[in-house]
């Protein structure tokens, strides 16, 4: 069998503390935001704005303020991709896989699927903005050069 450049395990250890890790800084970032925003609106952050699809919208300052603290969350979470994951090929995945926990999060909140297309809209606005700006960045990474020569050089 030949040599690869990389080598690549299936470690499913890996992949779900990666998730994990991506899950809870999703929520960590998101609660930051919320906090930091909220002290322009002078609402605290509550497990409402996080979970409920009926606040989010065009109407009323915490719904605004809560689709600002998703979009920069979005932003916040393409970091992490390129911090946890470190691979391209691996952000959309991730990427959805965020969303959807974030989906079924907001299902069981709320008893009932959600259903208002402002909740829909941001999400997928947050999903393709983190799965292309963290695609991205990884990319910037994994196309560096690979050094060949350590030894310093020397003027002759």
């Amino acid at each position: 069998m030949a040599a690869q450049f990389r080598s690549y395990v299936w470690d499913p250890a890996l992949i779900v503390a990666q998730m994990v890790l991506l899950q809870a800084g999703y929520y960590s970032s998101l609660g930051l935001w919320l906090a930091l925003l909220g002290t322009l609106g002078s609402t605290g952050p509550s497990l409402q704005q996080v979970f409920s699809d009926e606040i989010l919208g065009f109407s009323t300052p915490p719904g605004r303020l809560s689709m600002m603290a998703f979009i920069l969350n979005a932003l916040t979470c393409a970091l992490g991709l390129l911090y946890f994951i470190r691979r391209g090929k691996q952000c959309l995945d991730f990427t959805v896989t965020v969303h959807f926990f974030h989906l079924v999060g907001c299902w069981i909140y709320n008893s009932r699927f959600p259903s208002t297309l402002t909740w829909w809209l941001v999400h997928v606005v947050c999903t393709a903005l983190m799965a292309a700006i963290g695609e991205y960045l990884c990319m910037r990474i994994e196309l560096r050069e690979i050094p060949l020569n350590s030894a310093p050089k020397s003027n002759v």
